[in-house]
């Protein structure tokens, strides 16, 4: 590759990986890269991104990426100009990230820039280019012409508005084979296929929704728009994040950050061969999963379908509650409850106050307790060849001495604490009350973080709960 020469009139979103790196490494730390975004503007003067895109982008740090990078593959799109970015730079007086691409402005930082026109800056401005060494390679940023991966830009949300078309590239497709198999397909849930897709080197979770028997296309936009609008309010380490959606297309379709270990149900299950899960990191992920629910319940939020299923691991098995499309925000207290004519949700996991309809944060207490039911035994939540069915009323033959809790016990756990046991089961027992008052309030599912004592300071804080 030739040398590539750096002006004041070449476009941003010419610039190449290596060089947006460079600004990066100086505009990441402290949050420098928000005064350059306080400055970018759309043509009619008012400012390109508002508070709900400020969020999204600080967002991307907990996901491990630069800021700076994505703000500027986003600006690149409008054709704006490495002389537009060195303006602001210079104006913040951010001399050393306006020298990785025009190191002469700095010769006399005191001077103005300006600009009326990009040959005007080239010829006036900056006269010192910066010369990219061969073999570096440029890398062009979306814009109307590059190919339909480079089409996604930020929406109103906050969140990446992608094309039908560009997430349908970067699952081969939609190649329905298991990943296991070469293919993309990750799994099926009950509103859609999650497709794993790579975009621009990195991992990301499509989820393509479909209309079903007893679900309305109505239905289906209805839980697509509940998605985004609970995942733009809501922001926690145990919540599933979020990248952006497409709704241009035959379907509605949700992207995700990609979760390398993909969820507890099958963890516990030791799909694929992978290895069975410790005590302590079942501990852990009970722990995280808590936290998730509090958050939601402390903001006036009910999930609805909490379950193993919808409990992903991130690459350190941190737990992700996901799947929001049925969760219910209440303009009152969290603790009301609101009764509905359409029953949703798992049955497996399912209060009776929710088979009857009550949309109540109780219910997600009952559905936590058989989680931790889960994560004590190892076993599925519901199995038509075993007796019971279902695992939750197993618990009654636990009580009854049909069965010990010994006998209850996952033994591929290595690690495993019979008193720890014990007292997990015990809060599991609690959530599981048939009735909704006699449950404890979340916060009282802290005596999880009792365990501490009992695992070599597993849980390294006690944290509450409340509704």
């Amino acid at each position: 590759m030739s040398n590539v020469v750096i002006t004041s009139s070449t476009f941003v979103r010419h610039l190449s990986r290596s060089t947006l790196r460079k600004l990066a490494d100086f505009l990441d730390p402290g949050d420098t890269w928000k005064r350059v975004l306080e400055e970018i503007h759309k043509p009619s003067g008012e400012p390109r991104y508002t508070q709900l895109h400020l969020r999204r982008f600080e967002g991307l740090v907990a996901q491990g990426k630069s800021p700076t990078i994505e703000l500027l593959y986003d600006w690149g799109t409008t054709n704006c100009t490495v002389g537009e970015l060195v303006d602001i730079l210079l104006k913040h007086q951010l001399f050393a990230p306006a020298s990785v691409l025009l190191p002469d402005v700095c010769t006399n930082h005191k001077a103005k820039v300006h600009h009326a026109s990009p040959s005007h800056q080239e010829t006036a401005q900056h006269p010192g280019p910066l010369v990219l060494q061969k073999g570096e390679e440029e890398t062009p940023l979306p814009d109307s012409t590059t190919d339909p991966e480079e089409h996604s830009e930020l929406s109103d949300t906050g969140f990446l508005r992608f094309t039908y078309q560009e997430l349908m590239k970067i699952t081969g497709n939609w190649d329905e084979r298991p990943v296991s198999q070469g293919g993309c397909r990750l799994g099926e849930g009950g509103f859609g296929i999650v497709f794993k897709g790579i975009r621009r080197d990195t991992y990301v979770a499509v989820k393509k929704l479909h209309a079903m028997d007893d679900i309305s296309p109505e239905e289906l936009k209805n839980q697509f728009s509940q998605e985004i609008q609970t995942l733009m309010a809501l922001k926690h380490e145990n919540l599933v994040n979020m990248v952006g959606f497409s709704s241009d297309g035959q379907h509605p379709c949700l992207v995700y950050a990609y979760m390398p270990n993909g969820s507890l149900l099958d963890r516990l299950a030791c799909l694929e061969g992978s290895p069975p899960l410790s005590w302590r990191k079942r501990c852990e992920i009970a722990v995280g999963t808590a936290k998730g629910l509090e958050y939601l319940h402390c903001n006036h939020h009910v999930h609805r379908d909490v379950k193993s299923g919808n409990i992903l691991l991130d690459k350190m098995f941190v737990p992700k509650i996901s799947d929001f499309g049925l969760t219910r925000a209440s303009a009152k207290r969290s603790s009301s409850t609101v009764m509905t004519e359409r029953i949703v949700g798992t049955t497996a996991y399912m209060a009776p106050e929710a088979l009857r309809g009550e949309i109540t944060p109780k219910s997600d207490i009952f559905s936590f307790g058989v989680v931790l039911l889960e994560i004590i035994s190892g076993l599925p939540p519901v199995d038509e060849n075993r007796d019971p069915q279902l695992l939750m009323e197993m618990r009654d033959e636990i009580d009854e001495e049909e069965m010990s809790l010994e006998e209850f016990v996952d033994k591929k756990m290595g690690d495993w604490n019979f008193t720890a046991i014990e007292k997990i089961y015990s809060v599991a027992s609690q959530c599981l009350n048939d009735k909704k008052n006699r449950r404890p309030l979340i916060k009282e599912v802290q005596e999880l973080s009792t365990v501490k004592s009992l695992t070599a300071e597993l849980i390294p804080v006690t944290y509450q709960i409340h509704i």
